[in-house]
């Protein structure tokens, strides 16, 4: 299965922290699991650390890069067609960052990995619990 990795989710993993679920920690790391996060997913950490939201313990870049490396997380660049899934989607979500994650999940056949209520209202895979 292709996992792609909310930034939440992401961060969870990083910090082995107790909202990870316990559906999404074994799926993450199994090894029959591809993983991936998203390039958008890096530039809403890097965003937010610069707004001062999210404080990181090292450089953000070296934050995501050791994050991914240790972890075997692959990237996920956003290509053009993904972004045209958002003409197909509802508004359900206001947040551009899931919005896109929603269309990357769609458009690369993916199962995204989020704890979001929001998210799970999309005609998409969704696992959480």
């Amino acid at each position: 299965m292709k996992l792609l990795l909310d930034t939440c989710t992401f961060l969870w993993i990083y910090a082995d922290a107790k909202e990870l679920s316990s559906t999404a920690r074994e799926l993450f790391l199994s090894p029959k699991n591809l993983v991936y996060l998203s390039s958008v997913s890096s530039w809403e950490i890097l965003i937010k650390n610069k707004l001062g939201k999210l404080p990181l313990p090292e450089n953000p870049i070296d934050f995501i890069r050791n994050g991914r490396l240790f972890h075997r997380i692959e990237t996920i660049p956003l290509t053009e067609a993904a972004t045209w899934r958002l003409n197909e989607i509802p508004d359900f979500h206001k947040d551009p960052f899931d919005r896109i994650l929603i269309c990357q999940t769609i458009e690369h056949k993916m199962t995204l990995l989020t704890p979001d209520p929001l998210i799970h209202q999309y005609p998409i895979k969704v696992v959480w619990q």
